[in-house]
């Protein structure tokens, strides 16, 4: 393991022998008493002002003498004299060249002293990041607006905002070989299953990539089901339902480099609840989850049974209905399943170049694809009206709940091969299979379906109804909090010590207790 020496020239060389790339850049200055000093940093990534304000000038302006009763010999500059100088509220030692330079690629600048066989590290950092905003992705009406963003400290800030409590503990690591990405590990002490954060701080310690770019690569590693069609791991961009879920329990993972937060354990229930549904009455909340299961049947069966009613059991729909349909597909070239096959495809095809495209090109791309392209198909007759009309419908239903699109597409398509080729006892098999499937599934001992199976009648006052606030006084079972009781009545009487205290007594509870 390579040390420092005491020689500047020699540890820069050192230094730049493996960082020799352009963006290394080595600052050299001389002390006050003529010592040299020079400071290495990666440009872009530090505070070039605070480096010349809180390090460079303290050191410049230092004049150092044995004793007040010196004739003017100047001493030697030692490690205790440059921290004492330094401005700086993170200093860090270090004589180990590789932990060093981890640090400056980390962000960090390296202050070197000539006679010193040691560097220090000075928190220094300034990277490029956006401001915080509004997430695209999860926007609502009522309640807070702020986003995650790409900075995982600017992220912890945000956490450490609304969880102000010395029992919100972070555990940072880092992963990727080539990356060396910082992954933080969030929990509540006292409130979290401990066994569920241990068991995902082993998992990520046991990560061996070159890359991690974003939080989906932690998730991927995290899953249990490697190839599953459905989540297994809950994310969000909003610091509001992340602090929110980790108060219930959860444990919460922070990837540098990635605005996208991810949750442990998950529940498929979580998809169709919305953070606004927590800042609008229980009565609202009750009927917008009710309308996003309804949309999600909608989108999953409805091209299924139109395909399925034309080819096996065409009295499934009203009399008036089928001559309207028959109508609509006399003298059409493609069958029933074809039609509907191609009308998704290219539903998907206009979705995903619209994604693609950039933000003013692809909403005209979408309308002229919506009306031009659907409209010259139908008279030209290609696909009929009817077939226009579900696939739009079934893709507005999906488009209701962001985070099951991916999968609720999968599934459709599914639906649908399945519907053209069995008939109707194909989609009941199905319906069946996927049913049995997030039964038996589950994640850090979480099974998917819950709390319907297994069925826990308190967690069902948050599931698809949403109870007023007095009525949810504990915390949801599933998750095994130690500590089960989160609104209690009555005058607020506890003091910091007693808070403490009870933290504690929650420590020293069995295992298991709390559990459902």
């Amino acid at each position: 393991m390579e040390k420092l020496t005491k020689n500047l020239r020699d540890n820069i060389q050192s230094i730049k022998g493996v960082l020799a790339a352009d963006d290394i850049l080595v600052y050299s200055f001389r002390a006050g008493d003529g010592t040299e000093c020079a400071v290495v940093y990666a440009d872009g990534l530090v505070d070039k002002a605070v480096i010349g304000d809180l390090a460079a000038r303290p050191l410049a302006e230092l004049g150092i003498r044995k004793n007040p009763s010196d004739d003017g010999d100047r001493g030697e500059m030692n490690a205790d004299t440059v921290k004492d100088s330094l401005l700086f509220p993170e200093i860090k030692e270090q004589e180990d060249v590789q932990e060093l330079l981890k640090e400056i690629l980390d962000g960090n600048c390296l202050l070197l002293a000539d006679g010193i066989a040691k560097g220090f590290i000075v928190g220094a950092k300034k990277p490029p990041v956006r401001a915080v905003a509004e997430p695209p992705t999860d926007i609502a009406v009522k309640g807070p607006r702020e986003g995650f963003i790409e900075d995982i400290k600017t992220n912890m800030a945000l956490l450490r905002k609304r969880l102000k409590t010395p029992m919100l503990r972070f555990e940072i690591s880092k992963v990727g070989r080539r990356s060396e990405t910082n992954v933080a590990v969030c929990w509540l002490k006292g409130i979290s299953d401990e066994k569920i954060k241990d068991e995902i701080v082993k998992r990520i310690g046991e990560i061996d990539i070159d890359y991690i770019p974003d939080s989906s690569y932690i998730a991927d590693f995290l899953a249990p089901r490697k190839h599953s069609v459905f989540r297994q791991i809950g994310t969000t961009e909003k610091p509001d339902v992340f602090a929110a879920k980790m108060a219930e329990g959860r444990v919460g993972i922070l990837v540098d480099g990635s605005p996208i937060a991810l949750t442990a354990p998950f529940i498929f229930i979580e998809d169709f609840q919305s953070s606004e549904d927590y800042y609008v009455s229980p009565f609202m909340a009750t009927i917008f989850r009710a309308i996003r299961f309804i949309a999600v049947f909608i989108a999953l069966l409805l091209p299924a049974f139109y395909v399925c009613s034309q080819l096996f059991k065409l009295q499934l729909l009203p009399l008036g209905l089928t001559l309207t349909i028959a109508s609509s597909i006399q003298g059409l070239p493609l069958s029933p399943s074809l039609e509907m096959f191609l009308v998704l495809l290219v539903l998907e095809v206009l979705k995903e170049a619209s994604i693609r495209m950039p933000k003013y090109v692809g909403m005209a791309l979408s309308v002229v694809g919506a009306l031009v392209l659907g409209e010259t198909a139908v008279s030209a007759g290609f696909v009929s009206t009817p077939a226009i009309i579900i696939v739009a419908f079934s893709g507005i239903c999906l488009y209701t709940v962001p985070n099951f699109v991916e999968a609720g597409s999968i599934l459709r398509w599914l639906f649908l091969l399945i519907a053209g080729s069995i008939g109707p006892f194909g989609i009941v098999l199905l319906a069946a299979f996927l049913l049995y499937y997030l039964i038996s599934a589950d994640a850090f001992g979480m099974p998917l379906l819950a709390p319907f199976s297994p069925l826990v009648p308190h967690d069902l006052k948050d599931s698809i109804v949403k109870y007023n606030l007095q009525s949810l006084k504990e915390r949801p079972a599933l998750f095994r909090s130690p500590n089960k009781v989160r609104l209690r009545s009555g005058k607020k009487t506890e003091t910091k010590n007693e808070t403490e205290k009870d933290s504690g007594r929650e420590d020293e509870k069995p295992d298991g207790q709390g559990g459902n």
